[in-house]
């Protein structure tokens, strides 16, 4: 019984109260016993997890909505998609902008004589990410590979809308739910995974990791702020000629928030479902844009990817003229939407990012390590930013269409 009301009240436990326990028991213990290294399987454990589960859920959800759906979704889709493709060059414009205002230099190990600028044509880029679009789609999934995912989930759903049966649809759905509740309990073990993610980092860089890279820190977090409070609200108000900051802010509150802790833009795809609907949003079209939106609509990791590539280029003294600056953001955007929707997913894309510069791999991967230690924090924030922006603009597409056919737009 005693192990039973154990297990009651922790789940009854708020989640960002079970978290915070989470992130400091790991400090204190990195702290008092740095040597028990089996702590670290905590972290390792959760963010497999997600990792594993992410791809399904996104292949099941799109496809299984798209199956499902009866009538188009029509002109909100593609304003949905534009909308994630221009608020996330943005925020790889924004971040530019603020790695010139703010140069910063990096702690890194710079081998003499081994740099070589040799930048990549972005044609490249661009037919390297094609190829991954039509990878074989099993491939795709045990990669991680999510434009392929997108790609074979959007040619599946749409085959099997007009031929599949009732019943087959009504399995997909099941798989449907039945992933979200995998999702739901593989967070509902968040605080574990946390307080083994900040063992580690605490162990392996001591108490400093909070402090060495705090004006780094501090950009990244101004930068996507600034993109949150600033650039996605102008995008909403110039879509529905209203005040745009009670939908970013409860949207910041209530998808937000739990991103920020879960950091996985994936695994939080049921909260914005509820909140979508919380928000009387059309089903039939937020069943396809949020998990979409957790595939593709990545602005935080346009921001970590630029200034991170920025801050690198800075410290190896090279020149970032204005014209190879868009270049960056454009590759920024583009590789942003193909991150990884789980923890960390972006700073794998940094040394994407770096070849423009001619910079070289093992340098770039030190820039990568950077990314880690500060994203403890960073990856939170981007996360947050990502997932909640995903509903901002879900709501945004259905409220343009209102606006269209002048229908009053509902108030949050």
């Amino acid at each position: 019984m005693a192990i039973k009301n154990i297990i009651k009240k922790y789940n009854e436990t708020n989640l960002v109260v079970k978290i915070t326990i989470g992130i400091i028991l790991g400090t204190i213990l990195a702290i008092l016993v740095p040597k028990l290294s089996w702590i670290e399987m905590f972290g390792n454990l959760f963010v497999g997890s997600l990792k594993a589960i992410a791809p399904i859920l996104v292949l099941i959800l799109v496809l299984s909505s798209l199956a499902q759906g009866g009538k188009k979704t029509d002109g909100r889709f593609r304003t949905v998609v534009i909308l994630y493709l221009i608020s996330t060059f943005l925020a790889a414009i924004t971040a530019v902008a603020i790695s010139y205002i703010f140069p910063i230099d990096l702690d890194l190990n710079i081998p003499q004589n081994t740099f070589q600028a040799i930048p990549q044509g972005v044609d490249e880029v661009v037919q390297n990410m094609l190829v991954k679009i039509v990878i074989n789609p099993l491939s795709s999934l045990t990669e991680g590979n999510y434009l392929g995912i997108l790609f074979w989930a959007i040619i599946s759903g749409i085959a099997l809308k007009d031929i599949a049966s009732e019943n087959t649809k009504t399995m997909l759905q099941d798989l449907a739910n039945g992933t979200s509740q995998i999702v739901t309990w593989i967070i509902n073990f968040a605080p574990f995974g946390i307080m083994g993610l900040v063992f580690s980092a605490v162990s392996t860089s001591g108490i400093d990791i909070f402090t060495q890279y705090g004006k780094l820190l501090l950009l990244l977090v101004g930068a996507m702020s600034f993109v949150a409070l600033v650039t996605n609200p102008i995008l909403v108000f110039f879509a529905t000629k209203q005040n745009p900051y009670p939908l970013v802010l409860k949207c910041l509150k209530e998808s937000g928030i739990t991103a920020f802790f879960t950091r996985s833009s994936a695994a939080n795809i049921p909260v914005n479902m509820k909140l979508c609907e919380k928000l009387n949003l059309d089903k039939k079209m937020y069943s396809v844009s949020i998990p979409l939106g957790a595939t593709i609509n990545m602005s935080g990791a346009a921001v970590t990817i630029s200034i991170m590539t920025l801050a690198a280029a800075h410290t190896l003294g090279i020149e970032t003229p204005i014209t190879v600056a868009l270049i960056l953001s454009l590759l920024a955007t583009f590789g942003a939407c193909g991150a990884s929707g789980v923890a960390g997913g972006s700073l794998l894309l940094i040394p994407m990012a770096c070849s423009l510069f001619g910079i070289p791999n093992d340098i770039a991967i030190q820039v990568v390590g950077v990314g880690f230690i500060v994203g403890v924090i960073q990856d939170s924030l981007e996360t947050a930013l990502n997932s909640s922006s995903d509903v901002v603009f879900t709501a945004t597409a259905e409220y343009f269409k209102l606006k269209q056919q002048s229908e009053e737009i509902p108030k949050i």
